[in-house]
């Protein structure tokens, strides 16, 4: 699962890969940080991932970042310097003018670019 926008997010790689446990390949983790029971397994749903990444969004986990400096960031200054690239990224995302693809398709972005509005 990828963010196609950027976000400032500890538990979101710099390329929008979100890192969750339940979207690693089952079995064995080679570093030893997660269960294999916590990993993919067949009967996670749409709905469960949906629910795992929004929990994630709410929460991050800290201890295991994709992105070292927003990790940083929200443990030391979460209201001050992260806060502000988190909402620099949101109003990013909202008047990007970026297309977005969907199975081969390109679909306009909704919001015209809109220059000098990041917060």
């Amino acid at each position: 699962m990828k963010f196609i926008t950027e976000i400032w997010h500890p538990n979101v790689d710099k390329n929008g890969d979100v890192c969750i446990s339940i979207l690693h390949e089952p079995g064995e983790d080679k570093y030893g940080y997660e269960k294999p029971e916590e990993r993919w397994l067949p009967i996670h749903t749409v709905e469960t991932i949906m629910i795992s990444v929004i929990s994630m969004l709410a929460d991050p986990n800290g201890d295991s970042p994709a992105n070292v400096d927003a990790a940083k960031e929200w443990r030391e200054d979460r209201n001050g310097e992260f806060k502000r690239k988190v909402a620099r990224c949101l109003v990013a995302s909202l008047f990007s003018g970026s297309p977005i693809e969907k199975h081969g398709t390109v679909f306009p972005a909704l919001y015209p670019p809109i220059a000098g509005l990041l917060l």
